[in-house]
């Protein structure tokens, strides 16, 4: 039987000689569908393919009867609901590296055009100017670049800094300092980055945490005269917070490939008007090269896909076959949720991370179990769609050391996952397992004992074990109209350290958290987010 893909936004052509190369497909291709129109459409596919033209919605996915894979040429998976293709079985693949030196470039242009001022030049000289004491420029040679996110495209930005004898910090908190100094950058921490930096790329992923993470806080830790650059996602830098330190003399320009506005053009911008920002259409990843290389990169994904020779880039599954998988599942789902608490709780670079399995675990292939804490040890900051199948690879690409021990010990519960992480401050210790009925645990963090459900919003507070002190913090809550869903305590002995985790029903707010780290005999308080 015919195996059939369809492609719903205009792919390069290597892309679909490709497929088409496989006797076994039949490619159609069109374009500019409405979502009624490819609901209609799509019964009967086995494949669709996309790019950013495409929004593949809940009732879309709905609509489908044969589709097993969702190949979207490019990084970012937001145009589909990975939810519900998850929920029916649907893998979605994306191309992640194929833009990574386009990206990269335009990174580096926008800044070469920043500290020569050379669109704002070229367009008074269009207009019979010769401007040349307005339009005076800073050398790149010898200044301080910060890099804010050092995966594939900030180290590429990296590499392009050092050839032009720049200095290079960069602040990733997985980027061990042993592999930063290994490719002659410096680690530091934000605020080192902020105060030393001349010029300041942004390379992370939009998240609750990066959003506004250039904001006013931070440009007052700023040199003066330092200059902005993002071309990674729009909301990463506070645009009004922007536009006032332009104003005022503290940041002498910026560059932006992307806007916090959702839409495109963005509507009432206040930073597009100004002359000392430049400003590009969304143009990262918009080169010949790169439009090539992610339909060649999408179009090997979901032929191997199709044909059965396994998942590569796949970002909502485990390589993994079905019936494995059903068993499990609840130990990926375990693993991954122990991996992002830990990631959440901890602030210097990671150097290791060591697993240990016990209990009925030991007859299992845990190989995917390790990938799943590692993909939610990453998932918060990472600018990289993590899965699977590439998290080691990108332990390893940072220089964190990832091992994996089984063993056949006698313990209190029947199946055990055991994590140390390391950094170059600390060790951190959470330990966790399944009820009967498979649901997740958490049962030790650091030396304490507790039982807590892993899932939704979580605050962990360090306090010391005196009379009253629960009772302040579930004051504070109640004030705030903060329901606590589930509460759990752990101390070493009486009136000595304590551990206190509730699971809380909303998501509390920075002034009740200053609240809490306010009461007197607790050491610290941080809100973790899990599952969400």
């Amino acid at each position: 039987m015919a195996i059939k893909i369809l492609i719903s936004d205009p792919l390069a052509k290597e892309g679909i000689e490709i497929l088409k190369s496989h006797k076994e497909f039949i490619v159609e291709e069109v374009s500019k569908l409405t979502e009624d129109d490819l609901a209609k459409k799509i019964k009967g596919y086995d494949a669709l393919i996309i790019r950013s033209g495409t929004t593949v919605t809940a009732k879309i996915i709905e609509a489908s009867d044969t589709l097993k894979v969702i190949g979207r040429a490019g990084v970012g998976v937001d145009n589909v609901d990975v939810s519900a293709a998850s929920k029916k079985g649907i893998v979605v693949m994306n191309a992640p590296t194929g833009n990574t030196i386009s990206t990269a470039e335009h990174a580096f242009s926008l800044m070469l055009s920043l500290s020569r001022n050379i669109p704002m030049a070229n367009q008074s000289v269009k207009q019979g100017k010769w401007e040349r004491k307005k339009f005076m420029g800073v050398e790149l040679y010898g200044k301080v670049i910060g890099i804010v996110g050092l995966g594939r495209i900030g180290g590429e930005v990296a590499k392009r800094a050092q050839s032009f004898e720049m200095k290079v910090i960069a602040f990733d908190p997985y980027l061990s300092k042993e592999k930063a100094k290994s490719l002659n950058i410096e680690s530091v921490d934000l605020d080192t980055l902020f105060q030393k930096s001349d010029f300041i790329t942004v390379h992370t992923p939009l998240t609750d945490e990066t959003k506004h993470l250039i904001g006013e806080s931070a440009f007052k830790k700023m040199k003066k005269g330092v200059r902005i650059i993002n071309a990674a996602r729009g909301g990463i830098v506070d645009e009004k917070a922007l536009a006032e330190n332009i104003k005022s003399g503290k940041v002498a320009g910026a560059a932006l490939d992307v806007f916090e506005c959702d839409e495109e053009p963005p509507v009432d911008s206040v930073v597009i008007p100004m002359e000392n920002i430049i400003t590009t259409p969304h143009l990262g990843a918009s080169t010949e090269e790169a439009q090539v290389n992610v339909a060649i990169d999408v179009a090997h994904c979901v032929s191997d896909a199709l044909l059965g020779k396994g998942y590569r880039n796949a970002v909502n599954v485990p390589t993994i076959d079905a019936e494995l998988l059903d068993v499990m599942q609840p130990y990926i789902n375990l693993a991954e949720r122990l991996g992002s608490i830990q990631a959440q709780l901890i602030s210097a670079p990671i150097q290791e991370v060591n697993v240990k399995y016990t209990g009925e675990m030991v007859k299992l292939d845990t190989g995917i179990v390790t990938r799943a804490l590692m993909k939610g040890v990453f998932d918060p900051i990472l600018e990289e769609h993590v899965n699977y199948i590439n998290s080691l690879f990108i332990a390893k690409e940072r220089g964190i050391k990832v091992s994996e021990q089984k063993t056949a010990d006698i313990t209190d519960f029947a199946n055990l996952i055991c994590v140390e992480i390391k950094t170059s401050e600390a060790k951190h210790f959470i330990m966790g397992t399944l009820f009967s009925n498979k649901e997740p645990r958490i049962v030790k963090m650091d030396k304490f004992y507790v039982e807590a459900i892993p899932d939704g919003y979580m605050l962990v507070i360090s306090n010391k074990d005196v009379p009253g002190i629960v009772g302040q913090i579930g004051t504070i809550l109640g004030k705030s109209k903060v329901n606590i869903a589930g509460i759990s305590f752990g101390r070493d002995k009486a009136t000595g350290q304590a551990i206190s985790l509730l699971n809380v029903d909303s998501e509390v707010s920075k002034e009740v958290l200053k609240a809490l780290n306010n009461i007197t005999d607790v050491n610290s308080v941080t809100q973790v987010k899990v599952g969400l």
